[in-house]
This record gives C-alpha cells, sequence and structure tokens, in this order.
C-alpha cells in the first residue's frame, strides 16, 4: 500500500500555512490598522514628544565659588587703596575756598612714582619738619599736610609783599582763579630757589596757611622733599553738597620757563 504524500505545494501544506496566517497576524498590518483608525478620527497619529526625565536640582555656590566671587573684588579694592587712591580728611582752613573743613578728599598716589609732579597740584605730603600739629589731614591722625605745588626744583619763587604778585623764574603767575578772594598771594616778601628733589607749596588762603613761606629756617628752606608727597588730590567725595573735582589751574602757570636755579 504506497502512503500518501503531499508535495512542497500540497493541500495539506496549504492549509497548515492558512490557518497560521489567520492566527498570527504581521504587526505590521496591526499598525498600519491602528494608524488608520488613529487618523480616520483626525488625531496626528505621529508619536508624541518624549517626556524629559526630571532636571536635578543645581547645588548652590560651594566653598571655593564663594571665596572667588567674593574675593577677587575685596583684593582688587584693596589693592586699588594701598597703591592707586589715598582718602584723606581735611581738618583745617588753609586751603579754603578750594578745600573747606570737613571736606574728604581722593587722591591718586602714582604721582610722583609714576607721573612727575606739575605747577598747581593739589599734594598730600609727610609733615616734612613738624610744620603744623593743627593742620593734620590724615584720617587716622598721621601727619600729612595738603597745600598747592607752587614752585619745582630749579625754580625762582618770589614775592615782593602785600600787593604784589608772585613770581616764578621771574614771570608774574595770575592766582585769582584759585586764592581766596580778598587775600593777597603773600602779605610779606620772601625769596626761595628751590633745590633738586624738593617743592615749594603755599595753600590757597594764604592769610591762614603756615606753608613754605613760614619755614626758611627749617633746615631744608621752607621745602618739601618730593620723596615726602604721598598723592595728588583728584576730587571732594565728602560732603556730598561738596562733591566734585579739584582743579590744578595748570594754565596759570603755562608762561614760566623751566627753572635753571641751582639751590643754596
Amino acid at each position: 500500500m504506497r502512503g500518501r504524500y503531499d508535495g512542497a505545494d500540497g493541500p495539506g501544506r496549504r492549509r497548515r500555512r492558512r490557518d497560521m496566517q489567520e492566527q498570527t497576524p504581521y504587526p505590521d498590518d496591526e499598525q498600519d490598522r491602528h494608524t488608520i483608525a488613529v487618523a480616520g478620527h483626525g488625531v496626528d497619529p505621529s508619536p508624541g514628544p518624549r517626556h524629559k526625565s526630571a532636571a536635578e536640582p543645581k547645588r548652590g555656590l560651594g566653598v571655593r565659588d564663594t571665596l572667588i566671587w567674593c574675593g577677587i573684588p575685596v583684593v582688587i579694592v584693596l589693592l586699588l587703596r594701598i597703591f592707586i587712591f589715598g582718602f584723606y580728611s581735611i581738618p583745617s582752613g588753609s586751603m579754603q575756598n578750594t578745600i573747606e573743613p570737613g571736606d574728604r578728599v581722593i587722591t591718586q598716589q602714582l604721582a610722583p612714582r609714576v607721573f612727575d609732579l606739575q605747577r598747581g597740584d593739589i599734594i598730600v605730603f609727610k609733615d616734612p619738619a613738624d610744620w603744623l600739629q593743627s593742620e593734620r589731614s590724615g584720617v587716622l591722625g598721621d601727619d600729612y599736610l595738603i597745600k598747592r605745588l607752587i614752585g619745582l626744583p630749579g625754580d625762582v619763587v618770589e614775592c615782593a609783599g602785600a600787593g604784589s604778585p608772585v613770581l616764578i623764574n621771574g614771570v608774574a603767575i595770575d592766582e585769582s582763579s584759585y586764592i581766596r578772594p580778598g587775600v593777597d598771594p603773600s602779605s610779606f616778601a620772601f625769596r626761595v630757589e628751590v633745590t633738586e628733589g624738593h617743592v615749594f607749596v603755599m595753600g590757597d588762603n594764604r592769610a591762614s596757611s603756615a606753608d613754605s613761606r613760614y619755614h626758611q629756617d627749617d633746615g631744608a628752606n621752607g621745602l618739601v622733599p618730593i620723596s615726602d608727597v604721598v598723592g595728588v588730590a583728584l576730587v571732594t567725595y565728602w560732603p556730598l553738597n561738596r562733591i566734585g573735582l579739584l582743579d590744578a589751574h595748570h594754565e596759570a602757570f603755562a608762561d614760566v620757563p623751566d627753572g635753571t636755579a641751582t639751590g643754596r
């Protein structure tokens, strides 16, 4: 008896393959049917955005960051205070009306170390020979004085007395822009040759300023060593109604020739 044999595409095999297709639909067919159904209801079938995971909470500044952000500005301010700017309180009236008693001024300390001093500069300097105990202008009670620079090394500064102008190297100076109104350039006669490394200073309120004129017998002929100059005054910052630039009035000395005196 010959057994029954179905070929490769016999009826039995085709029947089994058809049964398997009915029981296990293709995944792609199922996805297509879902897409068509959703699109038919007016809904975008494209995948929605994925939900992002919750962001981690930000951490506060660490000790190192705090030191950097707070420490660097403090260091910069300290460096500026030590090497660039000085702050002084003025208790006396020797510089009226340019600077009033109680004014506070800021100086730049680059002159004379970096920049040269000029005639007309308002300078702060260490008391060279115990000049004025009553005119201390340092904020901590240090012996600092503030005056206007009139003569540079080599200059001859002189005046014939009341009613006469101050002469520098023979040229009369118009000081009306800064001298206190009603005050003579000098109430008495003097003549000083400014030696190397020194300057000659006077207050704007000549009637109440014991400046270089009054210290001819102090051993330095009333002159201030340039090495004792600690800064040039720039602005008044206190009180608020006195805030403003301090004018050096360099133009008053524009016609003065360079000095040639060698001093005594």
